[in-house]
């Protein structure tokens, strides 16, 4: 039987270290989706610049991208538990400190963009360590599974933690923090009770080849290279969160709460899809399905730009999950299948950097574009990119998109 013919629902969770892993990633993602809704808010409240929701954005993806040669290394090189534990501790520390600003009334864009920027450098090191952690916990056969359910663990956070965020801010900003930090704490404790995984000796030398062993990987593997570069500009020019305070407050007027509600309805689409693929796995036509969902995603960003009635928005928000899950589940299906485990680190450092270039930068374009040509434009303009980028990619990754199983066939 092939991996993705695996029909087992919750076959990950037969494995203590992978259930322990999940609560782990449940617990601090929906720690992350409170704060970063309570940052975005606070901060718009404060300034009224849209250009410092993009200016968030943009300091917590400099430190991936610039730390890349160095966080893939580490990785692959110590134990990934212990870094992860260690990032989620420095995340905490950050969550505190934003915490103590706000008790203190002194929120302010330079001390905020100093704190989120050293969530970004945590960030930088504890995605490629956290994306390597999960392969080992559980048997090829389940790895499929596991990433579906990796995804749900996100969007579960998504839809909830936004939601939460918007209560707990309209209780107090400090109480969001609170609990967020909270949150943040448990997840520690958490990944700390995984087991650790086995030793991997890696006696290779740290030379310059072996720092870029990851791009090599990537730029080789045409398939791999096309899936995530799709991502990162789909994402990138599609991308329209750093926005949502805007919609929430000016647009279509639904304050603290309405905000939730939209940052929690791409989750909503997201898990949905997510749950549906954890039972009906991708067995076939796999390329075709990723870049359905791409041209899905930027088809419902720019309904979501033009819409001027709330739960029209919220719809279109929830189909871009959808869209933006099929795309991720290939993805990350892809790169576990077809990355052997001793540049595994390596490579995800630089699928980090992608990701984060997709979702960070694309808030700092959103939120530029915003500044310049008002929020509206600055979103339906990123879906007719995201569009054009589906069909420029289907033509020039041929190999991707006529891909039929997830499999790599070099390595059966």
């Amino acid at each position: 039987m092939s991996v993705l013919q695996q029909a087992d629902r919750f076959a990950a969770f037969r494995h203590a270290a992978y259930a322990k892993f999940f609560m782990a990633r449940f617990l601090a993602a929906f720690a992350i989706q409170i704060v970063s809704v309570s940052v975005g808010w606070q901060m718009y409240e404060v300034t009224g610049n849209a250009l410092y929701l993009g200016l968030i954005g943009l300091v917590q993806f400099l430190p991936a991208l610039l730390l890349v040669l160095v966080t893939g290394t580490v990785a692959d090189h110590f134990n990934r538990r212990v870094i992860v534990a260690i990032c989620l501790g420095v995340s905490a520390v950050c969550v505190g400190l934003l915490l103590v600003l706000t008790i203190n009334n002194a929120f302010a864009p330079i001390p905020v963009l100093l704190i989120m920027t050293i969530f970004g450098i945590e960030r930088a090191f504890m995605g490629p360590a956290v994306s390597s952690l999960a392969p080992n916990l559980v048997p090829e056969k389940d790895l499929a599974n596991s990433f579906a359910w990796n995804a749900s663990s996100w969007q579960t956070a998504s839809i909830l933690g936004p939601v939460a965020g918007g209560l707990l801010y309209g209780v107090g900003a400090s109480v969001a923090y609170g609990v967020a930090l909270v949150f943040m704490a448990a997840g520690t404790l958490f990944i700390l009770l995984v087991p650790k995984p086995a030793k991997r000796t890696n006696n290779e030398p740290k030379t310059l080849t072996y720092l870029l062993a990851g791009f090599k990987f990537i730029r080789h593997e045409k398939v791999v290279l096309g899936a995530i570069s799709l991502d990162l500009f789909a994402v990138l020019l599609g991308g329209a969160v750093a926005l949502m305070p805007i919609y929430a407050s000016d647009i279509l007027t639904m304050g603290p709460l309405g905000l939730g509600i939209l940052r929690s309805a791409p989750g909503v689409g997201a898990i949905l899809m997510a749950t549906f693929l954890a039972t009906f796995p991708i067995r076939h036509r796999a390329g075709l399905l990723m870049f359905l969902g791409v041209a899905i995603f930027g088809i419902a960003t720019v309904i979501f730009g033009v819409s001027k009635v709330w739960w029209i928005s919220a719809i279109a928000l929830a189909v871009m999950g959808a869209g933006d899950m099929i795309s991720v589940y290939v993805r990350e299906t892809l790169l576990a299948l077809w990355t052997p485990d001793a540049v595994r680190g390596r490579v995800n450092a630089v699928n980090s950097v992608f990701v984060g270039a997709s979702n960070e930068l694309g808030e700092f374009r959103a939120g530029t574009m915003a500044h310049l040509i008002g929020p509206v434009a600055a979103v339906v303009v990123g879906g007719v990119g995201t569009l054009a980028v589906s069909v420029i990619w289907a033509l020039a990754f041929p190999k991707l998109r006529t891909i039929d199983t997830l499999e790599n066939p070099d390595l059966k």
